[in-house]
């Protein structure tokens, strides 16, 4: 394990933590019998195959296969280190980490300087903000409020070269990991300067709330006019939202969500009462951005500029989007007048004008056809022929299914012939379909008894506290015999511990990877008869194992030494009794 963080304390964390809980705030479950099931957040699927078990602690996907604990489901969909999961749960918790707290990991160690330092100089700005009339009267020219500016910690860089450098830098470690974090800068002669000086400052912050970049607009007629923070270990703009963690605080799952294209956008559709509202840094919507939207909320509304570069983005968003399409989150676009934003627009029409415009965005289908129409003069054949050439590699992005079908029946009422025609002459074409995933391999005959053993611990932990371990189970030579062991010794002292507390035991073993998928296969419907099958299971492993030994012992009789003679003789005297074992 790469942190110091007790054994028992991550024993306790899985124990207390409800798995359904943690995720169901991140996905829709539904009650199955004794499991919950929904829609895979890790890969696209339109029946749900995702289900939760939460007395185990675990939940497991047949569709694409992935399986965790509660830990490893913060860890895998929030993109969070193991240490960042632990703290992330504990903090639901109202649990305290005991100390020491963390040692940290490779790259670790780094990633907590950066948060910190990032940290304080957001204190920083916020604290120059409060003192700078200049960046206070921009703001208010720009109708934002101080409580909005303290609700999204706006800051202000003041404009001299080392105003970060001198508070924050007192040796060389602490510069060069300012550089790291992208608030300083060293050029080609060495000399070291403040990125940001004299712009007003928008902290962008993690799902947790870390400040993790920053973005800068300028006061006066500097260039660029908006800067954000380079690429670092913790800010990646591909991944990161301007507001997301604020439209995390919404209780539940928002209804909808507006993605724009500015900080301020954000702050001034925030004060109108429009939110949740999210940014994208200046990049074009990623596929991460539309995972973690959809995610949020049950309606995605892209809301560019109508200029070109506003239409532009609006085109990369619809085509990072098209793989969800169809789903059960609505995809839909608006794209402002031109000369106006957002920002500018709420200000002028109002919020509840602006309100109407949203609830009359284009659906992803609409806006995808329109602005492929837009694009040829329909009244030809030329014309349609290059639509139907368009809209290939866009229908090749989407699974089929009936959104699929739709948007070709659509294509084709444009084009001028029939479904059915554009399918054979169109779709015919689109370029060779990717390889199809291999089939699982088929493991021929029965696990191993000691496999089976493993299994039955794994699923139902509880239940050696009803088993009196196997004599001579310890002299047993079988593959997977030492692990058997292990794990038994595991759940018998430690009686509260469930499936998911099993797997964090072993997280960073070797053996963790085959426990995993140990803990996704079927094992027991019933589990009041758990305790008599490892019982039977346990007893058979050391009968098959003496009856081995015996074997080979009496075929070399003649060339025993005084150790094997003992050992026959104890084997021959032992009666075949264990198989038969009932629990108590």
């Amino acid at each position: 394990m790469s942190t110091l963080i007790p054994q028992a304390f991550i024993d306790e964390l899985t124990a207390r933590a409800d798995i359904v809980e943690v995720i169901g705030t991140r996905v829709q479950l539904k009650k199955a019998g004794k499991i919950y099931k929904g829609l895979c957040p890790f890969h696209e699927e339109k029946t749900p195959s995702f289900t939760v078990e939460p007395t185990k602690g675990f939940y497991h996907c047949f569709g694409c296969g992935a399986h965790d604990t509660t830990i490893g489901f913060l860890m895998n969909y929030d993109n969070l280190g193991f240490v960042e999961a632990v703290e992330e749960l504990a903090d639901k918790l109202g649990l305290e980490i005991p100390t020491p707290e963390v040692s940290p990991g490779p790259g670790q160690d780094d990633k907590y300087n950066l948060y910190r330092i990032l940290g304080e100089a957001d204190q920083i700005y916020r604290k120059a903000l409060r003192e700078n009339q200049t960046a206070i009267k921009y703001l208010q020219k720009r109708g934002i409020d101080g409580a909005a500016a303290g609700r999204f910690a706006i800051g202000y860089a003041p404009e001299g070269w080392d105003t970060v450098l001198k508070a924050l830098a007192q040796n060389e470690e602490q510069v060069d990991t300012l550089i790291k974090a992208g608030l300083v800068v060293e050029n080609e002669a060495g000399r070291r300067y403040d990125r940001f000086r004299n712009r007003v400052m928008f902290p962008i912050r993690d799902q947790r709330g870390r400040v993790i970049g920053f973005g800068g607009r300028v006061l006066g007629k500097g260039e660029p006019k908006y800067m954000n923070s380079p690429e670092t270990p913790v800010f990646h703009k591909g991944r990161a939202l301007y507001g997301l963690h604020e439209a995390r605080q919404h209780p539940g799952r928002a209804r909808e969500i507006v993605v724009v294209e500015g900080y301020l956008d954000v702050v001034s559709l925030a004060q109108h009462g429009i939110e949740p509202a999210v940014a994208t840094l200046g990049t074009a919507t990623t596929t991460d951005h539309i995972r973690q939207l959809t995610r949020l909320s049950d309606r995605v509304i892209f809301c560019f500029d109508g200029d070109r570069a506003g239409r532009a983005a609006a085109w990369r968003a619809a085509e990072n989007a098209l793989p969800h399409a169809g789903g059960q989150v609505e995809l839909v676009f608006l794209l402002i007048p031109e000369g106006e934003d957002p920002d500018s627009l709420v200000r002028l029409k109002g919020a509840e004008t602006f309100k109407k415009l949203l609830s009359g965005a284009l659906p992803l289908s609409s806006f995808l056809v329109g602005e492929l129409v837009k694009q040829v003069e329909l009244d030809s054949v030329d014309g349609r022929s290059k639509l139907a050439a368009l809209a290939k590699p866009v229908l090749g992005k989407i699974s089929e299914g009936v959104y699929r079908e739709l948007l070709v029946g659509q294509l084709a009422e444009k084009i001028g012939i029939t479904q059915d025609r554009f399918e054979a002459l169109i779709l015919a074409e689109k370029a060779r379909p990717l390889p199809a995933r291999p089939a699982p391999s088929i493991k021929h005959g029965r696990p191993s008894l000691v496999r089976q053993a493993i299994g039955l611990i794994l699923h139902f932990p509880r239940a050696t506290s009803q088993v009196e371990p196997a004599e001579g189970l310890e002299k047993v030579n079988q593959p997977g015999i030492e692990l058997l062991i292990r794990i038994l010794e595991i759940a018998r002292d430690n009686p509260q511990i469930n499936t998911g507390g099993l797997l964090e035991r072993f997280r960073e073993d070797p053996n963790g990877r085959h426990l995993g998928e140990l803990a996704k296969e079927p094992v027991l419907d019933d589990a009041e008869a758990a305790p008599r099958v490892l019982v039977d299971s346990l007893g058979r492993i050391v009968a098959n194992h003496r009856k081995e030994r015996l074997s080979l012992l009496l075929g070399r009789r003649s060339e025993l030494n005084e150790d094997e003679e003992a050992e026959l003789r104890t084997l021959l005297r032992s009666p075949e009794k264990t198989t038969d074992k009932k629990a108590p």
